[in-house]
């Protein structure tokens, strides 16, 4: 992560952010290449952790049962496809890319948006932008002009290479698709075209779109000389922007056809298409555009709000297939939503930190120059619509606003501990965080969940994340423990200390792509391509039960060591998302969940951590830190 760890100086001594983000010294993709080709896991290690993974969600019988199909798997069809699928690696420098963005992103027939988009509250809503009434022009114009700069480090190609923390590259192929990105549905499968170019390899587009009360307008948003206007000059356009629309009736609000199911959507884009030619110039451009911006009508009341409104609010004012929508609200606070399609949080993580560390350093003013400079008004993309369209507009707001309004958001701040107190324990906070995560959910609901955590695959060529399933037998343990008023803080702590390292023993496995889950994906599809019938192992109950097939109750990701951060719905309806960044003094998750579900409640489950991060807190006192160990 950019710079993540070593942030602790107070706002009034912010250095400038470009020295932490910026190099001349190397090029931000100039690694990719010579980064190692995706592995091939080893079958039998793939199935054993797959059977470790079940034990805490089956019973007995199941288990063996599971048993007899993996050892059947492992010597009979598992170990054909594994070989076909061996083959398939061999040609490849990625042999799952493909296959992850079309099975996980492109092939869902569901909504984009609130199942799949990730979205989250800009971080600076709690030091010098604060909601205040009157500053959604002025602020947007900040945020863009900081979000611009970020974009012309990766066109320069003078953002600084990602490390991990052994100093190895990680690939940076995701921010190649931050911006001037877009998705396009299809009636079976969607696709992403990518219109960003470096310098070096040729021109890109410099236009931005912005979403206000129905109605889209585009301007040029870089000078002649590759530079983002100021703040002050888009502050004029954008006022330009703002004042029309409130002085006019509403427009038609095209942009809530992407909230749509995507055959839906892609029959509309068709029919657009049809209509009328200037409606092909105007998707075009909204496709091309650097990024989106939504001047929003709402605003939220806090960060949990704000969390709400950006994943699932007024779609209205949204595009919800580019990579990029900048929401900022009439009270002057921001979020985003992000196609998940194209990239992982982290990037936009890197991106928010990087405007978050400008922000201080300005202290929420623009300092410099005053001058604006004459440029052309935007352009408004007036589409030509028929009844049909407007029908589906109507259609698709409603269908966003039946999912978006079931679901619910909730941050808290444990403000107890935080990074510098585990690490002086000598403890991972992701790992602790986890089992306080864990602990939470079984003292909730009197049963461990199936877990998805994010572990990223960078280090390899163009690749994204593995699953870690980080519910583990010794996870479980350690919980009845805990819940044992006979049980010996001795004992308690030696048995977290036995599941921290399970966990991170898994963690480190699956950054290598060393769990269970892609290889199985790859073992599955490999049958598919082949016309082969699902195997057994696919259709039998431990795999659902232990979050086989987007089953996992708890679906969640650490994203590090900043101040920002962002959320996905749950998995399933009777689940949570759980989202969280550790800070040197307090750790910060934010919880989403279904309010349809009898089971779960967000607010609850974000209580029940600030308990168990507590708890633990106490128990963690019985530490020295010559006795722990990672």
């Amino acid at each position: 992560m950019h710079g993540g760890g070593t942030m602790n100086f107070g706002s009034d001594n912010i250095p400038d952010p470009n020295l932490f983000f910026t190099t001349d010294e190397e090029k931000t993709f100039q690694y990719e290449e010579s980064l190692p080709s995706l592995p091939m896991p080893d079958l039998h290690k793939t199935l054993d952790r797959y059977l470790d993974s079940i034990r805490p969600h089956v019973t007995a019988d199941e288990y063996r049962q599971t048993a007899f199909l993996v050892q059947q798997f492992g010597s009979g069809i598992g170990k054909e496809l594994d070989k076909k699928l061996k083959e398939r690696a061999q040609n490849m420098r990625n042999w799952l890319e493909a296959w992850w963005e079309n099975s996980a992103y492109l092939e869902g027939r569901y909504p984009a948006a609130p199942f799949v988009n990730f979205g989250g509250p800009g971080p600076y809503m709690s030091h010098y932008l604060p909601a205040k009434e009157g500053t959604q022009v002025e602020r947007a114009s900040l945020v863009t002009h900081f979000a611009l700069q970020y974009w012309k480090m990766i066109r320069q190609e003078r953002l600084k290479p990602d490390k991990d923390r052994q100093g190895a590259h990680l690939s940076m192929s995701q921010f190649h698709r931050a911006f001037n990105t877009c998705k396009i549905p299809g009636i079976k499968k969607d696709k992403l075209l990518y219109y960003f170019k470096t310098v070096s390899e040729g021109d890109t587009p410099i236009h931005v779109v912005v979403f206000c009360r129905g109605r889209i307008f585009t301007f040029d948003c870089i000078d002649e000389d590759g530079e983002p206007l100021t703040a002050p000059e888009l502050k004029i356009q954008f006022q330009k922007i703002r004042d029309l629309c409130d002085g006019q009736p509403e427009g038609p609000g095209i942009g809530q056809l992407t909230a749509d199911e995507r055959p839906t959507w892609a029959q509309m884009r068709s029919r657009l298409l049809a209509l009328h030619p200037d409606n092909h110039k105007h998707l075009e451009l909204i496709q091309s555009s650097l990024m989106a911006i939504a001047l929003d009508d709402n605003s939220p009341t806090d960060e949990s709000n704000v969390f709400e409104m950006s994943l699932a609010g007024d779609p209205r004012d949204r595009w919800f297939d580019k990579s990029s929508v900048f929401i900022f609200y009439k009270n002057g606070l921001a979020g985003s939503n992000c196609d998940h399609a194209p990239m992982d949080a982290m990037i936009v993580v890197s991106s928010t930190f990087y405007i978050d560390l400008n922000i201080l350093r300005c202290k929420g003013k623009w300092q410099g120059s005053m001058q604006v400079r004459d440029f052309a008004k935007p352009a408004e993309l007036v589409f030509h619509i028929d009844d049909v369209i407007r029908e589906g507009i109507t259609k698709a707001r409603q269908t966003f606003l039946a999912y978006g309004s079931n679901l619910s958001c909730c941050a808290k701040h444990f403000q107890g501990y935080g990074k510098k107190y585990l690490r002086s324990k000598k403890l991972h906070p992701d790992t602790h965080v986890q089992l306080a995560m864990q602990y939470a959910y079984y003292k909730m609901h009197k049963k461990p969940a199936p877990t998805y955590e994010t572990a990223t695959t960078r280090r390899f060529y163009r690749a994204r994340t593995e699953t870690l399933r980080s519910c583990t037998v010794e996870l479980v343990d350690w919980c009845k423990v805990m819940l044992d008023p006979m049980a010996s803080k001795e004992k308690k702590l030696r048995l977290y200390l036995r599941a921290a390292d399970k966990h991170n023993q898994l963690m480190l496995e699956a950054t290598k792509l060393q769990g269970c889950d892609r290889h199985l994906l790859g073992l599955m599809l490999i049958a598919k391509e082949e016309g082969l019938p699902t195997p057994l192992l696919y259709e039998d109950i431990s795999y659902k039960k232990s979050g086989g097939g987007g089953n996992f109750v708890l679906s969640t990701s650490f994203v590090g060591y900043t101040t920002c951060y962002g959320a996905v719905a749950p998995m399933v309806q009777d689940g949570y998302g759980t989202f969280y960044r550790v800070e040197q003094e307090k750790i910060v998750p934010v919880i989403t969940s279904w309010s349809v579900s009898q089971e779960t409640n967000a607010e609850k489950f974000a209580d029940a951590m600030m308990d168990t991060l507590s708890e633990l807190g106490k128990l963690l006192e019985y530490m020295t830190s010559t006795s722990a160990k990672l």
